[in-house]
């Protein structure tokens, strides 16, 4: 079903005698503010499953990144554009020509950014209208709109423009994604709604991210039951079981990680790792080495898939020569073979130059990548960072809408936009 018609014939009959406020955000057409609860609770995947399951139903669906921290520069008509990294994966993967570069992210905050607006450089009047220019130029081109946030509901707080504050702004309810569990989560959730009704900001709904698959029913048995008693009036709008691969980086993320250099196959960069399963370390014998590459080959032909991060110190030009040359016979009979070497340690015991360009000009060479910080160094980040999905990584990106989308109730939250439009009307 497609809720153009219906939405528009209601915002139509209640504002039509209704002149817009110049000092207001365009409130005719209807939008919806996500946020999380905490850090790295899936919010930008879950946007990106409601921007998907969104375009199915309207026409044009406008999005809005009001807040952005790590940006790149696009070219738009001969004039440099800052915009937010999250803006750009939502403006190109879902091709959103309508909406103009200078208004998807019309914030960003750089470092500094703070340090200026506290000794009054910056004033919340000028952001208000930079963010109130963008979003009514978004209205104008869209019959919906998305808005991102950063992080949780207080994020911003320091600069007067918390993701609560934004939402209150913008007249947008508030979508909330909280990570699967029970205690924490609803502790995370308590303090955040909270702040929603500190700003007068009305809540949509809850969606639930990350649960647990082998606990999925139980966990949101109980979570509702919570929700029920705590807050009634608001649903679930979705509950999404964990999917792993989501959460794995890819090489080239690694490589920016690590401040490393990828030599060797840049072709495979976008091939992700399991971080706590697939990486290897390297500290025994090239025999044993070699025996392992050999086993994981006869496992792949036996219909098994294997992908391996082989770990080693960069000391070792035994195993780099080991692993090129036996992956040269792995490549030739087993093209489903996955694995890539990280080589530690580089500051101190950097490749000879005559290695590197054996390496570099190594035809079909698998992924080597260097990195100057030490074993210890890279597996303590590797194991601390949490995968972040861009614009390059399609298929990573394929793979979350495709997983989170048939999650969500988008009815439900299209009658919860309408009704609480219409309170405000």
């Amino acid at each position: 079903m497609r809720y153009s018609s219906r939405l528009s014939l209601l915002l139509k009959k209640r504002t039509q005698h209704r002149p817009l406020s110049s000092n207001n955000v365009d409130d005719v057409v209807p939008s919806f503010y996500v946020a999380a609860t905490r850090q790295h609770a899936g919010k930008t995947t879950v946007s990106l499953a409601l921007m998907s399951g969104l375009q199915k139903k309207f026409n044009k669906v406008g999005f809005i990144k009001p807040i952005g921290e790590k940006s790149t520069v696009i070219h738009e008509h001969g004039i440099d554009v800052a915009v937010d990294k999250d803006a750009v994966l939502f403006k190109e993967h879902f091709q959103m020509d309508h909406v103009p570069w200078r208004s998807v992210s019309p914030v960003i905050i750089p470092p500094g950014y703070t340090r200026d607006y506290l000794d009054n450089k910056i004033t919340l009047d000028v952001q208000k209208e930079k963010l109130k220019e963008a979003y009514n130029d978004i209205a104008s081109r869209s019959e919906l709109i998305l808005c991102e946030g950063t992080g949780n509901c207080a994020v911003g707080s320091i600069v007067d423009a918390s993701n609560a504050d934004i939402a209150a702004w913008l007249g947008s309810p508030m979508v909330l994604v909280v990570n699967g569990g029970l205690g924490r989560s609803i502790d995370e959730l308590t303090l955040n709604l909270t702040l929603c009704e500190v700003h007068n900001v009305p809540v949509a709904g809850v969606i639930v991210n990350q649960v647990q698959p082998d606990k999925f029913d139980q966990t949101m048995h109980y979570f509702k039951l919570a929700m029920q008693r705590k807050w009634p009036d608001i649903p679930v709008l979705g509950a999404v079981p964990d999917k792993q691969f989501l959460g794995c980086p890819a090489l080239s993320e690694l490589e920016v990680l690590l401040k490393g250099n990828l030599l060797t196959g840049r072709e495979h960069s976008l091939r992700h790792y399991r971080v706590r399963r697939d990486l290897q370390l390297v500290a025994d014998s090239l025999e044993s080495f070699l025996q392992e590459l050999r086993h994981q080959r006869a496992v792949i032909d036996d219909g098994h898939q294997r992908r391996t991060l082989f770990v080693c110190h960069a000391s070792r030009n035994d195993i780099l020569l080991g692993f090129l040359m036996e992956a040269q016979q792995n490549y030739e009979h087993s093209p489903r073979w996955q694995a890539s070497l990280l080589m530690t340690g580089c500051a101190d015991y950097p490749l000879s130059d005559q290695l590197t360009d054996f390496v570099t000009t190594m035809p079909n060479a698998p992924p080597v990548l260097i990195t100057p910080f030490q074993t210890d160094e890279s597996l303590e980040l590797m194991y601390g960072y949490t995968a972040k999905l861009n614009a390059e990584d399609r298929h990573r990106v394929d793979a979350a809408i495709h997983h989170y989308e048939p999650h969500i109730d988008f009815d439900l939250l299209m009658n919860r936009i309408t009704i609480l439009k219409q309170k405000n009307l």
